[in-house]
Formats: structure tokens, sequence, C-alpha cells
């Protein structure tokens, strides 16, 4: 009777360790499901802006120079994109009108070949999508996105003082 009563103590204590185990596992898988919630629901984009990554995009819809360009993301709260992925890159395009020419945040200011993204992000080796053969004028200052057939998207130097479409980049709104 008593070996009983020890076996019958030890399966209850078994199974309230299980339970235990069980319960805290879910209340640590539900905390993690609502903290990713939470930080979804809460980072934001302004109407208008597309989101992708931690970062909303805006394609101006007026023709502007280079630096006009600029200054009109900058008092939006951003400044021209800065492209530092191929999935980035795929994800603008798909927001573009081929028959348009778009500024990037690029520019090489000196015209010695040193490009660099307007936020002063190092301007990757690897992460590159010239046209074939460009850069290809030390006056052509400023770099552009652009569809040529049958090439596709790709950048393009162009002159800073011509007008051009423009995406603005700013980080996502977290609230």
């Amino acid at each position: 009777m008593v070996q009983e009563r020890q076996t019958q103590g030890k399966a209850v204590c078994w199974t309230l360790r299980l339970w235990s185990v069980a319960v805290v596992s879910m209340l640590l898988l539900s905390t993690c499901f609502i903290v990713s919630g939470i930080e979804k629901m809460w980072a934001s984009c302004p109407n208008h802006w597309k989101s992708f990554g931690s970062s909303c995009y805006l394609i101006c819809t007026k023709e502007n120079f280079w630096i006009i360009s600029e200054q009109n993301c900058v008092q939006m709260g951003a400044h021209l994109v800065v492209i530092n992925t191929e999935a980035e890159q795929n994800f603008i395009i798909q927001q573009l009108n081929e028959s348009r020419t778009y500024f990037l945040g690029l520019s090489d200011p000196q015209g010695n070949g040193k490009w660099q993204w307007i936020d002063n992000t190092p301007f990757s080796q690897n992460i590159r999508f010239w046209h074939p053969q460009e850069p290809n004028l030390p006056e052509e200052q400023c770099a552009s996105i652009v569809y040529w057939n049958p090439l596709k998207w790709g950048w393009n130097d162009v002159f800073c003082d011509n007008k051009h479409y423009s995406i603005c980049q700013m980080k996502k709104i977290y609230l």
C-alpha cells in the first residue's frame, strides 16, 4: 500500500512537471508571437509611401535637378534612395515606370570615380547595378536608375543639372 502511494505520488509529480514545462513553453511562444506582432503593427510608413524591410520609399512624380530632389526628400524627413541589396533593387524597380529615369542618392561630386551614397553608406564593390559601360563620363556626376531595352533596369551616370524623377527613402516610423 505504501509502495503503491509512492508510485502514484511520483506519477503525479512527473505529470505536474510535464504540464509546468508545457505551460512555460506556451507562455514563451505566446510572448514571442505578441512581441513580433506588436513590432510589425507599430512600424509604419506615411501615406503613399511603400514599405520594404525597415524602410519606406516614395516615388516622386515631379522631375527636378538632383540637388532639388534631395532637398525635397529631406523636407519630408528622408533622403534620395540608397540601394544596399539586390532584393531592395528588385523591390524598387517594381514601383517604377519604364519610360522614366529616376535619381538615386549616389553621386561622384569630384568626377573622379569615387561614388558615394548620400547617407554616407559605404559604396560597396559588390552591390552595383550599373548598365554595361557605365559610369562612362566624369562630367556625369549623379546616378540614376533607368530601363534600357533589352538590358532591363540598371544604373546610369547622368548630369546632375538634368531634370529626372526621383525616389525618396526613410526609415520606418516606430510608435
